[in-house]
């Protein structure tokens, strides 16, 4: 990625990742796009530690999963052995990964396309999924509809966005302030941590912003047809007020 933009490094401390993120919401939904044919192939890319990929992997489907951090992908590991799942992850940029294989469903979840900071790094990453999509297969991803409203609201003052406790006992409060760069496009968003009641430190979690008209631009310039938009993982019509930008995709040429 640019390097003039990051993911604060205990942003990506696997324990606090899990302790934060519990909500399932978006599981139901890509569940119901997994193919029927439990011998289908797989592939999500930006896994994490498998919040979503060891419950597919659950029902009895191929999947792969697709992350370049290390530290999220040895606790997806460890996970998955405590399961007893057999999973193939693999550390990779999504940018130029090459497996080589085709597959019958590819997604990338969870906001992911937001660490996509150019232009030219969504191009490559939409490029890496033609290359492993089988014909008539699904391109699914998920990000989030810019919200003016909230971003003028959250440049205005800190406030507290999550309070938990970790697997390993740490007591998490994150306080975040943030300041838009309509330029670039980039929220500049700063995650203060206390951890067990002492500042620790503050994590940057920089996410470029894509607005609908041009991402839906950008998905079709790549040789992809929307096959749905939706505004919400309950499958709402996307509109002006939909906090989500939810596509279903297959190549254009059939």
């Amino acid at each position: 990625m640019n390097s003039t933009y990051k993911v604060g490094d205990l942003i990506y401390d696997a324990h606090i990742y899990d302790a934060m993120n519990t909500d399932l919401t978006d599981l139901k939904f890509y569940e119901k796009w997994l193919p029927k044919n439990k011998d289908a192939r797989i592939l999500e890319l930006c896994c994490g530690t498998g919040r979503l990929t060891l419950p597919i992997a659950k029902e009895g489907y191929n999947i792969t999963g697709v992350d370049i951090t290390s530290s999220m992908l040895e606790q997806a590991i460890v996970k998955a052995k405590e399961a007893d799942l057999r999973i193939e992850f693999i550390q990779a940029d999504i940018r130029s990964l090459d497996l080589a294989e085709k597959y019958d469903l590819i997604f990338i979840p969870f906001n992911s396309i937001h660490h996509l900071y150019q232009n030219k790094d969504l191009f490559q990453t939409l490029n890496v999924v033609k290359n492993h999509i089988r014909k008539g297969a699904f391109f699914i991803m998920d990000c989030y509809n810019p919200n003016i409203k909230y971003i003028v609201e959250g440049e205005k003052e800190q406030i507290v966005i999550s309070e938990f406790t970790t697997e390993d006992g740490r007591e998490v409060l994150i306080k975040q302030s943030m300041l838009y760069e309509s330029n670039t496009q980039i929220n500049r968003i700063e995650w203060h941590y206390y951890i067990n009641g002492e500042f620790n430190s503050i994590q940057n979690l920089d996410m470029r912003l894509y607005f609908p008209q041009e991402l839906d631009s950008y998905i079709e310039c790549s040789g992809f047809k929307i096959i749905h938009k939706f505004g919400e993982f309950n499958e709402e019509a996307f509109t002006d007020s939909s906090e989500k930008q939810i596509f279903v995709c297959q190549l254009m040429d059939q």
